[in-house]
């Protein structure tokens, strides 16, 4: 009769033989990991980095006006922040620059160019001072929220057509909404020398809104109004669609990759349409802003590059709604202090221009230079793979 001889009598402990081997760690997966981190940490630092080069740069041009750079940067940022009345034009500032900067930055989620953010920006505020001046005799509880609506859809219907242009007949959406935004300024030259002009007929520019249509003031005697509330509001709107709604699903799952889209049944031209809409109506809340807001009147050719800044806010801000709304932020610092610089100084105005072209070129260069770091990682990757197939074959 055989007897089972234990484990521990052969030499071996009964752990040996009832557990497995330990599988080795992956070294293939400690580089994807590797890389994952540094791909996602050179998206972060990146662009914060290229505020710094772009205000680098713009330091370089201030010996040529006999002034010392780091004095110059000191004292705008030292006097954006002097008084409770800077720091609140500090955000009456960033509230138009959230607004077209989420013109841009939605659309661009879904791979689509937006760049007549500027006369969305004039057709809403067109339709805030029509409005004002038409239903004056309405109290402020019900003429405002007609001025924000009106606003909104006269953005919204302008920016629409391009993406209407791109669904029926495939055009170019860059060029379609640039090319409208020549068409809105020609528009507004017309109203504020024709219907829209002043009562005495004197300047190309409206009557002046009656006291109960401008937005109520935050902080008494400042410009910072209820508006940044609102834009605020329109940035949280816009992520919202964006990451918890179908419809910013398929928005950004046409960005990502057309033809699937397509052929998961996402009705592109829609799309297009939709996306639109919803970023210029985000453009002519801004227009509303600044009638009711700030000027308490309209006037022509006013806030000119207003729609080239949102684009690079949006830039700035990875075309993120809190991105966006810091770029504005520190937009809005950039032109408060830049002001009181210019003010109290030799220094011209156009230098706090070429600060804001230089921040924006450097975050564009920003993003170049992430695609090429994810480039070289992705071929990296495959290198690697490829040699590992090589040495399990010969092997």
């Amino acid at each position: 009769m055989s007897r089972t001889i234990p484990p521990a009598l052969c030499g071996e402990s009964p752990e040996r033989q009832t557990s497995p081997s330990p599988v080795p760690p992956r070294r293939e997966d400690k580089s994807v990991d590797s890389r994952a981190l540094l791909l996602i940490w050179t998206r972060r630092l990146l662009p914060l980095a290229s505020v710094l080069v772009g205000l680098s740069i713009s330091a370089a041009f201030m010996p040529l006006l006999d002034q010392n750079p780091l004095t110059v940067l000191s004292e705008i940022f030292a006097l954006a922040f002097r008084d409770a009345y800077n720091i609140a034009d500090i955000f009456a500032k960033a509230t138009p620059l959230i607004l077209v900067g989420l013109a841009f930055g939605f659309c661009f989620r879904g791979n689509l160019f937006n760049i007549g953010a500027q006369g969305q920006f004039y057709m809403g505020a067109i339709a805030s001072a029509v409005c004002s001046l038409h239903l004056q005799q309405l109290p402020a509880v019900l003429l405002l929220p007609l001025c924000v609506v009106f606003s909104l859809l006269a953005g919204g219907i302008w920016a629409s057509f391009a993406g209407w242009c791109k669904a029926r007949f495939h055009a170019n959406e860059f060029l379609v909404s640039l090319m409208s935004t020549y068409v809105a300024i020609a528009v507004v030259d017309y109203l504020m020398r024709g219907p829209l002009k002043e009562s005495r007929g004197v300047y190309p520019q409206t009557d002046v809104l009656a006291d109960h249509a401008w937005i109520p003031a935050l902080i008494p005697g400042t410009r910072f109004h209820w508006g940044f509330v609102l834009a605020l509001g329109a940035a949280l709107l816009a992520w919202y669609i964006l990451w918890r709604t179908g419809l910013g699903y398929r928005i950004r799952a046409v960005g990502m990759n057309r033809n699937a889209a397509r052929y998961a049944g996402i009705d592109e031209g829609r799309i297009f349409m939709g996306t639109f809409f919803i970023a210029g109506a985000f453009a002519g809340l801004a227009g509303f802003m600044e009638v009711n807001g700030v000027q308490h009147m309209m006037v022509q050719n006013f806030q000119p590059t207003l729609g080239a800044e949102g684009i690079g806010i949006a830039i700035l801000g990875n075309s993120h709604p809190l991105g966006i709304v810091l770029s504005a932020l520190l937009f809005g610092v950039l032109k408060v202090g830049g002001l009181l610089v210019t003010q109290t100084s030799t220094i011209p105005p156009s230098i706090i221009n070429i600060m804001e072209g230089c921040v924006m070129v450097a975050v564009i260069l920003s993003y170049f230079a992430q695609e090429r770091i994810s480039v070289v990682l992705r071929k990296r990757a495959l290198r690697q793979k490829e040699r590992k197939e090589e040495a399990r074959h010969d092997s």
